[in-house]
């Protein structure tokens, strides 16, 4: 039989929507905002850097980054974020969502405007200090997975709590775009200011020593929207399922929720203690492993296949572009110039189904449920990039262009009207609220593991057969063509797995996570 449900929470659970629950997801979305900002600017601008700081200019080509410093560059970040996953998501059940929340923020505005300071006279001096900043800005960028889904979740009604919760994420979408557009106008800007040749015509002067500030400017601007969040995301009350069933403050809790709700709430402390009882087992317990270890399972290894895919499809976008001639040869632009081409054509996938597709999920959500949402998006994913991969050659003409790039496009869409929302989402709701932080923690650290494999694998995976055609320094790889076969199997592998991830829709968070259920 059921136990009987707190009045606070049940007053969260029934709450009509209201200003504060908007409020919320701008505060939490904006964090989430600056994390996609700070995570894809760096595809921006990573051709930008070779050109600086490693061309010949005896050579028929411009300079790119070395394949070590390369992934270092695009991949440290997505280190710091699963090591900030892993630590703030335990520490957010230990020490409460607030108080953390603040300091993730404070790291990452701190850490953004460093590494656009990043010094040295070498190449080497200022790639090893980018790397070192970006290590400590995906830290803080970490933090913030567990704790902005949590905190949403917990503030939310049960009607729209999917829906909330896919909101803040949804915000994801808005930051890859507003990089886009930043670049599109430091990059105009500079050129404008600055008329460079092309490289083939003059290869010294195509990268104008002021070039050195654009990607500086660039990521810079990822401090911005953090910062102006800050007062906002201090002024939050802790959540009363934190204060009330964590720290089993019941008269806290029913005096925070009721200033916000504008109610009058009974504290319940006897109740408290009842709810408590038999609820102590911990995360490596057999008692959880029997209640939630298939549930954990479910929501890691979905986050890590879905995250293969889509962090090689969005990191190596611009090699995508290039290789359909959406980006002409490096040799015919100047530095600024191919910034601004790069930026172009990754605002149009962003503002054509990167963002739609965000915005799908808060839609439907809570009304075809998360499991529909993922299975489908994994589905359709694994459709078009087998509809890609296969007749690849196909694609890549002249006059299939176009096709090829709204296949991309749908692939992109489906991910974001699918599991990489819904993955987002579910580990909030489907775990108790003292292990609730902690294991979404884990299963966004294994998407991140996930997108580690995309990126570093990725890199190598698709470049070509033929050692005389692959990228400088690279050993030769499986090709482009293979590389998205083997992209749509790990789609497949992902539908699978979404088996075993059970519905929350319209249900309480202690309903979803059978917190305050006796055995019958």
């Amino acid at each position: 039989m059921g136990r009987q449900q707190l009045e606070v929470l049940n007053a969260l659970d029934v709450a009509k929507t209201q200003v504060y629950h908007f409020t919320a997801i701008v505060v939490a979305g904006m964090g989430f905002f600056t994390d996609a900002y700070d995570l894809f600017s760096i595809s921006l601008i990573s051709k930008l850097l070779g050109r600086i700081y490693y061309t010949n200019p005896n050579s028929l080509k411009p300079g790119t980054l070395p394949p070590s410093v390369s992934t270092s560059v695009t991949g440290v970040a997505l280190v710091g974020t699963l090591a900030g996953q892993l630590f703030f998501g335990w520490l957010g059940d230990k020490m409460g969502r607030k108080k953390v929340y603040g300091i993730t923020l404070l790291i990452m505005i701190i850490c953004s405007i460093a590494s656009a300071l990043s010094f040295g006279h070498s190449p080497k001096g200022v790639m090893t200090t980018l790397c070192f900043f970006r290590f400590w800005l995906g830290f803080g960028i970490g933090g913030d997975y567990p704790l902005s889904a949590t905190i949403m979740a917990e503030y939310a009604n049960k009607k729209t709590r999917g829906a909330f919760v896919a909101a803040v994420f949804a915000m994801q979408g808005f930051g890859i775009l507003f990089g886009g557009i930043i670049s599109l106008i430091v990059s105009a800007a500079f050129d404008h200011a600055y008329h460079s040749p092309s490289y083939e015509q003059n290869a010294l002067a195509s990268t104008p020593p002021q070039a050195d500030y654009v990607w500086r400017i660039i990521l810079m601007f990822g401090a911005i929207p953090a910062a102006l969040t800050f007062y906002w995301r201090m002024k939050m009350p802790e959540t009363a399922r934190y204060t009330a069933l964590v720290a089993k403050n019941a008269a806290r809790a029913a005096q925070d929720m009721g200033r916000v709700l504008n109610v009058e709430i009974e504290a319940e402390e006897e109740k408290i203690e009842k709810i408590s009882q038999g609820n102590n087992f911990g995360l490596l317990s057999k008692e959880f492993l029997i209640r939630h270890g298939l549930h954990l399972f479910g929501t890691t290894s979905t986050w890590f296949l879905l995250d293969i895919a889509f962090y090689s499809q969005n990191l190596f976008q611009k090699d995508v572009f290039s290789a359909i001639g959406w980006i002409p040869p490096a040799k015919t632009m100047n530095a600024i110039g191919e910034v601004y081409k790069i930026a172009k054509a990754q605002t149009l996938i962003a503002l054509c189904s990167t963002v739609p597709g965000y915005w799908f999920t808060v839609a439907f959500i809570d009304i075809i449920g998360r499991f529909a949402i993922q299975m489908l998006g994994f589905f359709f994913m694994t459709v078009f990039m087998f509809a890609i991969a296969i007749p690849y050659d196909h694609w890549t003409e002249r006059d299939n262009r176009i096709g090829f790039v709204i296949m991309y496009a749908l692939t992109f869409f489906f991910a974001n009207f699918g599991p990489n929302a819904t993955t987002f989402v579910v580990p909030a709701e489907i775990f108790p609220a003292r292990l609730r932080s902690t294991c979404h923690g884990i299963s966004a650290a294994a998407g991140k593991a996930g997108a580690i494999v995309g990126a570093y694998g990725f890199l190598y995976a698709a470049q070509n057969k033929d050692k005389t055609k692959t990228d400088a320094g690279f050993p030769p790889g499986i090709g482009v063509k293979n590389a998205l076969i083997v992209l749509g199997v790990i789609n497949l592998l992902g539908m699978i797995c979404t088996l075993a991830v059970p519905e929350a829709k319209g249900k309480s968070l202690e309903e979803a996570s059978q917190e305050n259920m006796e055995e019958s």
